[in-house]
């Protein structure tokens, strides 16, 4: 029998009201769906403002989602009590986007990963500190920076003791956000293999938010692609990332550098370019006809927006175009500054 998703997230909606702007009411997330099912990786991935850290934020209980479920092993999460969330904060854990500015300059390594099972009461001061020093070495941070305090460490030393104080729960799900963005090329690399090892080695369901594609073909089993607040395309990794369907995905792609093809053209000539529109909620249309080579003004894309459909093998997409290719020499209008990075 197969067994149930560890996390499911149903119809997912955040907006925020806004004062003094045109539009009173910004949709940051818009009808998200989908599992992550144990043991694997599953990769949101988007340009800046697309919504992935306001899905990360309405899963760990720091903001209230408007509308949707989510559900841990069944259990939704938005029934819960401050008790009832302190239990499964034990379950679900997440390591910030900047480990900097996510460890208490105040506290050694030690104290900091520690803090966890002294707030959940978790063996004795001997045991805590035994089980701080075992993960805080699994994750590759030696004795010797145990009395340190973060200002003292590089950045992917900061990034491993954030690691590190979420697994010391032994979690079931791990949520990155954005975990290599603000670490040199160099570094990255290595914290990629560590979460990749941690999580063969726990068999812990990972949840990442990326903007790199390069990152997440290395690191997901299965990729969800987000568009203003809505996911556009979602699938295995080797669906997603070597048969894109949806134009903004295929932008994106074209946006990865790669040796001896040109930034300039991606390499089909697809290529976003600018910023992403505002995500003020106007609901006529497709929200990626303004910039898409496939729409051309076509009546159905400026009418109904497209919902996720069957594309293949589990592939899905939101798009009423994807069977056509895309125009040789087309470029997206509109924007992916982030895709570059």
């Amino acid at each position: 029998m197969a067994t149930e998703p560890v996390l499911q997230v149903d119809d997912l909606y955040k907006s925020f009201a806004v004062r003094g702007a045109a539009h009173s009411v910004v949709e940051a997330v818009r009808g998200v769906s989908f599992d992550l099912d144990r043991g694997e990786i599953l990769g949101l991935v988007g340009e800046t403002g697309c919504g992935k850290s306001t899905i990360v934020r309405c899963l760990a209980g720091l903001t209230q989602p408007s509308a949707g479920r989510i559900r841990l092993d069944g259990e939704e999460l938005s029934r819960l009590s401050a008790k009832g969330w302190r239990a499964a904060r034990r379950r679900l854990q997440v390591v910030f986007q900047n480990p900097y500015l996510s460890l208490d300059p105040r506290m050694t390594v030690l104290e900091i990963v520690r803090e966890p099972l002294v707030i959940h009461h978790i063996g004795d001061r001997e045991q805590s500190v035994a089980e701080t020093r075992a993960v805080l070495e699994s994750v590759g941070i030696g004795s010797g920076e145990f009395g340190k305090r973060p200002a003292q460490l590089s950045g992917g030393q900061r990034q491993r003791v954030a690691i590190a104080r979420a697994l010391v729960l032994n979690p079931e799900v791990l949520i990155f956000d954005e975990p290599v963005s603000a670490l040199d090329v160099s570094v990255q690399a290595q914290v990629i293999n560590l979460v990749m090892d941690l999580q063969r080695q726990r068999q812990v369901s990972c949840l990442i938010v990326l903007h790199d594609l390069a990152v997440a073909s290395q690191m997901c089993d299965r990729v969800a692609v987000i568009y203003r607040g809505r996911i556009v395309e979602q699938g295995t990794a080797e669906q997603v990332l070597n048969h894109p369907l949806h134009p903004y995905t295929r932008g994106l792609l074209a946006a990865v550098p790669r040796l001896g093809v040109s930034v300039a053209t991606g390499g089909d000539g697809h290529l976003l370019q600018g910023s992403a529109d505002g995500m003020a909620a106007d609901r006529a249309g497709c929200r990626f006809r303004s910039r898409c080579p496939l729409s051309q003004g076509a009546q159905i894309c400026e009418e109904a927006e497209p919902q996720l459909r069957p594309a293949g093998s589990g592939q899905v997409v939101a798009c009423h175009l994807a069977d056509q290719p895309v125009p040789t020499g087309s470029v997206v209008a509109g924007g992916a500054d982030e895709s570059r990075k």
